[in-house]
């Protein structure tokens, strides 16, 4: 659990905010300012966002809304969006989950193969569902990926097209991941699936090595001609959603590493120290107490 900072609201709609989902070594890659908040007779829990900074609140809002009404399995639910012109918010259901980064960082390092083959498969999954429905998720990168006991949660929907209109330089935004942005939309170029594709190589990289722009001798071998083949530059060189599912659940993944622990409801493989991390996380929530005006001086 992060701690709030003197900037962080109070409230959030009804919610009253408890702690920051996101560390501020990372935050800079997060495409809006996620916060653990809850009603006020303690009853419901949710992640409460809202634009960062200097973000266009009324391109953010339209994103919030788009994602509200979309039900596409492993996407994080919008249950509520909501706010005025000058502070819009959304919110979902709690859940114990931890950003990507966060997740290497409990884990001490990259994660195993067997594992960013069932995280990758999983996002895989999100995504050609999403493009069979002609949605392009647009926002993928390792902060939006929540991991949690059921398996990965994808967040920061239209992240992309909320930093800047097509047409408009988004390379170098605050809040855009630069290593997970594909060429054509940090140019301005119109989001389309197959940029989440290349956003999706981008997370397998940072999963399996740590950062998002990998050289090819530190990526795993089996891994290596998937990775490299959705972060070409040029689009048309890029596999489908569909077909990177394929490939990860067709290949051999090889057997969970000593020290995982594997949730058999939805058969996602986490490592020992991350389950341990996430229940200290839900812990924490439960037992952290409303704050007060004089708990934040």
């Amino acid at each position: 659990m992060e701690r709030l900072r003197l900037d962080d609201p109070p409230q959030i709609g009804p919610y009253l905010t408890v702690a920051r989902l996101d560390a501020e070594s990372t935050a800079a890659t997060v495409p809006e300012r996620r916060l653990i908040a809850r009603s006020a007779d303690g009853d419901r829990t949710v992640i409460a966002c809202i634009p960062r900074i200097g973000a266009d609140p009324t391109r953010w809002a339209v994103e919030a809304e788009g994602a509200r009404r979309l039900s596409i399995p492993g996407l994080l639910p919008v249950a509520e969006a909501g706010g005025t012109a000058g502070f819009v918010w959304h919110a979902a259901q709690y859940l114990p989950a931890l950003p990507l980064p966060a997740v290497l960082e409990a884990q001490g390092g990259p994660l195993p193969e067997a594992v960013v083959r069932s995280l990758g498969a999983a996002l895989a999954q999100t995504l050609a569902t999403a493009h069979a429905q002609g949605v392009t998720h647009a926002g993928l990168c390792p902060a939006a990926v929540l991991v949690s006991a059921e398996g990965p949660r994808l967040t920061c929907f239209g992240a992309v097209r909320s930093a800047a209109p097509d047409g408009e330089q988004r390379g170098g935004l605050a809040g855009l991941d630069s290593g997970s942005l594909a060429p054509e939309q940090a140019q301005g170029g119109r989001p389309r699936p197959l940029g989440d594709v290349y956003a999706l190589g981008a997370v397998l990289s940072y999963a399996s090595t740590g950062h998002t722009v990998p050289e090819q001798g530190e990526l795993p071998a089996s891994l290596r001609q998937l990775i490299i083949a959705c972060l070409a530059r040029d689009p048309a060189m890029r596999p489908q959603a569909h077909q990177i599912l394929s490939d990860l659940t067709s290949s051999a993944p090889g057997t969970a590493p000593q020290g995982t622990v594997l949730d058999t409801a939805a058969a996602f493989p986490l490592p020992a120290r991350v389950v341990a991390a996430l229940a200290r996380q839900s812990a924490e929530i439960l037992a952290a107490e409303l704050p007060t005006p004089s708990s934040r001086d």
